[in-house]
């Protein structure tokens, strides 16, 4: 069975390389879909196509509506979401992803450390799994093999 696995989430370290190399090494039948990476691409996508913005507000508008576009049509196409809260940074976003992933009915893996489960409580409710490495969220992935 072929699964489609959207990986969302802190982009502030290489974890989704390891679970990409992971399955790879593993033989796993995934196809692996992302949000854009790279954080000044992605915040300055809505400029970069539609123009320059004098004020902050209308620049991150611009950008997140364009994000968003990639976004929603990779969480609609995966059969799993795997959203990963890293410590350096509030991903309010990997929240709304994982909500969203919930209203489409989609089956979802969180990633947290421990310290993070009073936190992450509403949304660790919605998820089918909470791990708190990768490893053990490709364990999870490994059932397709």
């Amino acid at each position: 069975m072929e699964l489609t696995v959207y990986l969302s989430g802190e982009i502030h370290s290489n974890w989704r390389e390891e679970i990409m190399q992971k399955a790879e090494t593993a033989n796993l039948p995934i196809t692996f879909l992302a949000p854009i990476t790279d954080h000044e691409a992605s915040d300055n996508v809505g400029i970069d196509i539609l123009g320059d913005e004098e004020k902050g507000f209308w620049k991150d508008h611009k950008a997140a509506k364009i994000n968003n576009m990639r976004i929603r049509a990779a969480i609609e196409k995966a059969d799993i979401v795997v959203v990963k809260f890293g410590e350096k940074y509030r991903q309010w976003n990997a929240a709304f992803d994982a909500g969203f992933a919930a209203a489409l009915g989609k089956s979802i893996i969180v990633i947290h450390p421990e310290e993070f489960t009073h936190a992450l409580k509403e949304v660790d409710a919605q998820a089918l799994a909470v791990a708190q490495t990768e490893d053990q969220a490709i364990d999870i992935l490994n059932m397709w093999r």
